[in-house]
């Protein structure tokens, strides 16, 4: 191998190395707590929608005739906290506690603990609230 042909391949490398840490920010960001706020936030309404999978579930609730965005865990902490379909059933009322977005403007937040019919279902119980 020729130097040339050797630098060649050295940019190429660093090219795509300094995409893909381009690429993954907007995503690292979202799914830690950095985009949440640091205040606790409470939210309470009736399911209207359901997605439990990977990277993590999430609620849809008519919370006052808006519709928000309730981040909850991921497939192994939802099971943990005892959070599943038939307990996430359609029409149920539920209270959200955690963080909501910093964006004001989005109805969006982050779960830490779900409660249901009196019934706390912690989804970072070792996370200091």
């Amino acid at each position: 191998m020729n130097r040339r042909t050797f630098m060649q391949g050295c940019g190429v490398a660093l090219l795509g190395a300094i995409s893909a840490a381009l690429l993954s920010n907007p995503l690292r960001a979202h799914h830690g707590w950095g985009w949440a706020t640091d205040e606790e936030f409470e939210l309470t309404g009736r399911i209207k929608a359901v997605q439990l999978g990977n990277p993590h579930g999430e609620l849809t609730l008519d919370a006052k005739g808006e519709d928000w965005v309730v981040e909850i865990g991921q497939p192994w902490r939802n099971e943990r906290a005892g959070l599943t379909e038939s307990v996430l059933a359609i029409g149920t009322t539920v209270t959200a506690h955690g963080h909501r977005s910093a964006n004001k403007a989005e109805r969006l937040m982050k779960a830490e603990r779900i409660v249901i019919a009196g019934k706390d279902h912690d989804l970072y119980p070792d996370r200091a609230s």
